[in-house]
């Protein structure tokens, strides 16, 4: 490994952070119906450092962390098509806005898990993360996420997207 243990920690989390909240931002912009490339862009490759850098860390056995990681490393390759391949296109929109959910989703779920498991408050209140206070949160977390989904594929309704090569003037219609 390049950096010692705990270097390493504080990169992985640092970039795990910048990847939820440029994710918000993006799912923010769903919601109002902008695309906000330079965010999408920036969550997209946080959000795949994120899930490759944890599984940098020494294991023994396959946590669930691993399994969440994995998934969304399944899931970022077709957020990727749907986006840049083929570019929002008929239902293509609705895989690109249900994969963006999801993957920020994932990476909030590892987060609480996360902070239930390292703030002392928290810990003591679910110490297994089988109590109560510990699945209501993620249950509630998991609805927000949801209404956000929701929200988001009803709101974001792109323009057309010019063909590779073609300008998007500020008046929204593509000129060669």
């Amino acid at each position: 490994m390049i950096f010692d243990i705990t270097t390493f920690t504080v990169i992985h989390v640092l970039i795990s952070l910048v990847a939820i909240a440029a994710g918000l931002v993006v799912v923010g912009g769903l919601i109002a119906g902008k695309q906000l490339d330079g965010w999408t862009g920036l969550f997209l490759v946080t959000t795949v450092l994120t899930s490759v850098s944890g599984f940098g860390f020494d294991f023994v056995t396959l946590l669930p962390s691993h399994i969440v990681g994995a998934v969304s490393l399944v899931l970022l390759p077709v957020v990727f098509v749907a986006r840049y391949g083929k570019r929002l296109a008929g239902r293509w929109r609705g895989v690109y806005v249900a994969g963006v959910v999801l993957v920020l989703y994932l990476n909030f779920f590892v987060l609480l898990v996360q902070l239930f498991r390292r703030v002392p408050a928290m810990l003591v209140a679910a110490p297994t993360q089988k109590e109560p206070v510990f699945i209501v949160t993620q249950l509630i977390v998991l609805v927000m996420f949801a209404l956000l989904g929701v929200a988001a594929a009803r709101m974001f309704r792109p323009g057309a997207v010019p063909p590779r090569g073609v300008a998007m003037p500020a008046g929204g219609v593509a000129s060669r």
